[in-house]
């Protein structure tokens, strides 16, 4: 039996589908997008194929990088944390990635699952401990982790490279073989120091691992590296870390975290049971093994050790379904090289949505993709030259070439038959090994196969010609069908393509008055049916136009990635908590004014944001700030506060910010924004 026709008869598959979680740390890129887009479409595809599907994703909020980065920056982590998931999840809307929820890993959900797993791990025998030598940075009065040492190459002596691994030769060693250790925290020489650490014991896992590796659930050259790091021997995995540390304390320890690995997994379940709980449904069904439940993953390379040994270790000790498959993609490179922030080819993807359509990219990807783990190359001028001959000139070509017609000689109604019935089986004839190589994951075979059939149908209406039939009024019911049939062969390929380019799927669905969201839909063509009027569904890439996203990506280097400054850390002084100290003229430079807030209102699809028009004396400025959790919006109308009135003005995805209102507090629904005593008015300079 056809996959199609199994899909069909097997309508009850339920599946999560999770892609790796972004590291709250920063923007993502197009590389971010890579794995985004390709987990999407599969997960578009099976929802078409009739399937339940709870795609979800989260931010990874923990760990020593983001814990400094707030500090940097004068922040809670979770001020930091919450403002990052905003941005990303804005994002990942605007390329119309269809999670159902995102979420993060600093959740209660997700501390009680992972505490839940951890006692069960520990209950079982599968947790020991050990006394480690680890750098110790004397000034900050932390522990470092491997990428927190900088020195000299143990193998080679290259200068400044990190504790884990050199970038110039290769190697990887641990951190206490590196040769004139420095903290890249504080620059001081940090110390050895012990300390007692818990840790998995994989080896009591082994045979599990191996059985699991070997059934089918990864992809032949992952399996086979895998063999490799079994035969070497697996080691205890460590999956705590001391204080200070950004995450969840262990239960029964003192100033130990979970290593954020170790949480952040099980933020996939945590996202699950976040909206199992919101529903009603119940979530013991999606962890345990002995249910048809299925849980695929979509990862990168890079983590492969993570998903492949670790986590279904995790999911084996607490006696909770493996994952079914998990799904490892290679790496994203631009021009043929890695992604360069001085080239303007390390592009965030807000930069890349304020110019481009993001199905545009969406089809590359899917262009490129395959069931292997290599890496994919973003050529910008095959990329425009792609999209404007597949897209442009194949796909949306057919529709503008027959729709005209219908509308103006048939009243928008198709013809009660087709004129080439034999064209439309060939079409149907390759719909169950379409679908076939989509769940299969070689999305760039099944592009071919759907390009290679447009070409077919604009050849046939070029043979048919009805530009030149429509002259003969006895030709007339011909062009009816003929055009009719280039409308129906036109919604069979954007049926195909709608996981892969949602957004001119559902111009196409206004201009068709149909749903295209169903594969089976299409094995009944449209007749005497009623289309709308077209419009154009998409505009060729001009080469100025990605010259223009190089160049912004270029100046996003010195882009300001806030909109709001915020004054945090719980209330409380920390030992230092002053770092990156200005001059005074530096400071003299700032431009603090008293505004009004004339008018304020939240930000469609932005969590934490809401757009304030301020009065400052006479002129009016836009301000996008992050305080929609601490105020309503109506109830900023009329109070006055502080902006920084002579920032360069920003562009956001949402519309140009003029500028900073200040706030203080903790974070969350703990932020105020500071507002002067009675008597200022606004356009007043603060002193």
């Amino acid at each position: 039996m056809s996959l199609v026709n199994e899909n069909k008869n097997n309508k009850n598959r339920k599946i999560l589908v999770t892609s790796a979680l972004p590291y709250a740390s920063g923007s993502l890129h197009l590389g971010h997008l890579v794995e985004h887009s390709q987990s999407d479409i599969w997960a578009r595809l099976m929802r078409s194929l009739g399937h339940e599907v709870k795609y979800l994703c989260a931010d990874d909020a923990h760990g020593t990088p983001i814990m400094l980065n707030a500090e940097k920056q004068g922040m809670t982590p979770e001020a930091l944390v919450d403002g990052i998931r905003d941005e990303h999840w804005a994002d990942l809307q605007g390329f119309g990635i269809s999670y159902d929820h995102y979420h993060s890993t600093h959740t209660e959900e997700n501390k009680n699952l992972v505490s839940e797993i951890y006692l069960k791990l520990k209950g079982a025998g599968h947790i020991e401990s050990k006394v480690i030598e680890q750098y110790f940075d004397p000034e900050k009065e932390m522990f470092l982790p491997d990428r927190f040492v900088k020195g000299t190459c143990p193998k080679c002596g290259a200068d400044d490279q990190y504790g884990d691994n050199c970038e110039v030769c290769g190697a990887t060693y641990d951190s206490s073989e590196v040769k004139n250790p420095k903290s890249a925290v504080s620059g001081a020489t940090p110390i050895l120091k012990e300390s007692k650490h818990l840790f998995v014991n994989l080896k009591q896992f082994e045979g599990m691992l191996k059985d699991w590796v070997n059934s089918g659930t990864l992809q032949t050259e992952v399996s086979n590296k895998l063999a490799e790091w079994f035969e070497a021997g697996l080691q205890s995995w460590d999956i705590s870390r001391d204080s200070p540390y950004f995450g969840f304390q262990i239960p029964g320890e003192e100033n130990k975290y979970f290593y954020v690995w170790m949480d952040a997994p099980v933020g996939y379940l945590a996202c699950l049971k976040h909206i199992c709980d919101k529903t009603g449904e119940a979530f013991e069904p999606w962890i345990n093994p002995n249910t048809d439940h299925e849980m695929v993953h979509f990862i990168g390379k890079d983590i492969l050790y993570f998903h492949s040994l670790f986590w279904p270790a995790m999911l084996s000790g607490a006696g909770m379904k493996l994952p079914n498959a998990v799904y490892v993609h290679g790496f994203l490179t631009v021009n043929g090289t890695k992604m360069s922030k001085s080239r303007g080819t390390f592009i965030k993807a807000s930069t890349y949505l304020d110019h481009l359509n993001p199905d545009y990219l969406r089809y590359y990807f899917a262009a490129k993709l395959s069931d292997g783990v290599v890496d994919i190359d973003l050529s910008m001028d095959d990329f425009r030259q792609r999209v404007n001959s597949d897209l442009v000139g194949k796909v949306v070509n057919i529709a503008s070439r027959c729709a005209g017609f219908i509308k103006k000689k048939f009243d928008s109604k198709l013809s009660a038959e087709l004129h080439n019935q034999a064209l439309y089986d060939e079409f149907m004839s390759h719909s169950d090994e379409i679908a076939q190589l989509f769940e299969a994951r070689k999305y760039n075979a099944a592009v071919r196969q759907i390009m290679a059939l447009a070409d077919k149908a604009n050849q046939y209406i070029a043979d048919m010609a009805p530009w030149v039939a429509v002259k003969d009024e006895s030709r007339m019911e011909e062009v009816h069908q003929v055009c009719s049939t280039g409308i129906n062969l036109f919604r069979v390929l954007m049926t195909w393509l709608a996981p892969v380019i949602p957004f001119t799927a559902r111009k196409a669905e206004a201009f068709l008055n149909v749903d295209l969201n169903d594969w089976y839909a299409i094995n009944s063509p449209l007749f005497n049916h009623e289309i709308n009027k077209f419009k154009p569904l998409m505009a060729r890439i001009e080469a100025e136009t990605l010259e223009k996203v190089m160049e912004a990506s270029k100046q996003d280097l010195e882009a300001k990635e806030t909109s709001v400054i915020q004054v945090e850390n719980n209330g409380q002084l920390d030992k230092d908590p002053i770092s990156d100290e200005i001059a005074f003229d530096d400071f003299a430079k700032i431009d603090l004014r008293i505004v009004k807030i004339v008018d304020a209102k939240a930000v469609e699809k932005a969590d934490k944001l809401l757009q304030l028009t301020l009065d400052l004396g006479g002129v009016t400025k836009n301000v996008f700030a992050g305080i929609k959790s601490a105020y309503k919006a109506e109830d900023l109308i009329g109070k006055h506060t502080v902006m920084v009135a002579n920032l360069a003005p920003r562009k956001m995805r949402f519309g140009l910010s003029e500028g900073m209102v200040l706030a203080a507090g903790p974070g969350g629904d703990d932020l105020y924004i500071l507002e002067p005593h009675e008597g200022a008015v606004p356009g007043m300079r603060v002193k």
